[in-house]
């Protein structure tokens, strides 16, 4: 299955490898960035969208800035495997959806795959199609891949889950996993994605898994208000509390740092969303 998404990756530097040599597992080598982020400027061009009729929110703008900095920053979307680096072939984004807005309600997993010249009307809209048919409550939500999988084998007996489980981790490890099990499985993406501003929550850390190739996972707090010093001047700004778990193997603090950077970057001038995800972005220094 690893062949269909992704490649090896040979051109690297020495301290990478020595790096995996040392910490094989990836759920021992995250590390940890908490950011405020200032929204400011976003969610004003988020409000002229509304007034104009275009309902896009702040996650689908967020999620289409994320896919953006995996085109500039292709290191970002990188996994260890086997103790060797391979590069996805996709930028996929996953995150886990509710059924409904109740304790009881199921999760479905969900991957948005943005593609180079995609957009933030049309990973909006991506995003909307997969959201709205596992909320439809006129139909029964069709369950497939990981989705489907999960529930079969979460139901099993110890005595048959748990070395069926140890199969397929093995399998994972090798780069075997039938691709039926990677099907909507947020482990097999760029980055997973969890927006607890919906809940009126701050953000967390929340740790990355061996299982799958998901180098990094960030989870993204509610919007508030907060007094700033810019200036020497006290202001009111939209701020919002990133946590980010990522792989120390794939790339070095310094290109972690940039990355988070060009998303601020992205956020202070949102007309860059509507252009393609993959578009080189010189960001001005100042």
């Amino acid at each position: 299955m690893r062949k269909d998404f992704a490649r090896r990756v040979k051109d690297f530097n020495g301290m990478n490898q020595i790096m995996i040599d040392l910490k094989p597992q990836r759920c021992v080598s995250d590390v940890y960035i908490n950011m405020k982020m200032d929204m400011t400027k976003l969610m004003e061009y988020l409000e002229e969208k509304k007034k104009n009729g275009e309902h896009i929110t702040l996650f689908h703008a967020i999620v289409t800035g994320i896919g953006k900095i995996f085109y500039n920053r292709p290191y970002l979307n990188r996994f260890v495997q086997d103790r060797h680096i391979f590069e996805h072939k996709y930028v996929d984004i996953s995150f886990v959806a509710k059924v409904a807005f109740n304790d009881k309600a199921e999760e479905m997993m969900i991957i948005i795959r943005v593609d180079e010249n995609d957009n933030l009307q049309t990973i909006s809209k991506k995003i909307y199609d997969k959201v709205n048919r596992v909320r439809d409550k006129d139909q029964k939500v069709e369950k497939k891949g990981a989705n489907s999988i999960i529930d079969v084998l979460g139901h099993l007996p110890n005595i048959i889950r748990v070395p069926i489980v140890g199969v397929l981790k093995w399998m994972d490890k090798k780069g075997i996993m039938p691709a039926s099990i990677g099907e909507d499985n947020l482990y097999y993406s760029s980055i997973i994605v969890s927006n607890l501003g919906t809940l009126k929550s701050n953000a967390i850390f929340h740790n990355i898994t061996d299982f799958g190739n998901a180098s990094s996972l960030a989870t993204i707090g509610e919007v508030k208000d907060e007094e700033v010093l810019i200036d020497g001047k006290k202001e009111i700004r939209k701020r919002c509390e990133f946590g980010i778990n990522l792989d120390e193997r794939i790339a070095d603090g310094y290109y972690f740092v940039k990355s988070i950077q060009l998303l601020q970057y992205i956020f202070d001038h949102p007309e860059l969303l509507e252009e393609d995800a993959c578009k080189k972005i010189e960001m001005e220094e100042k």
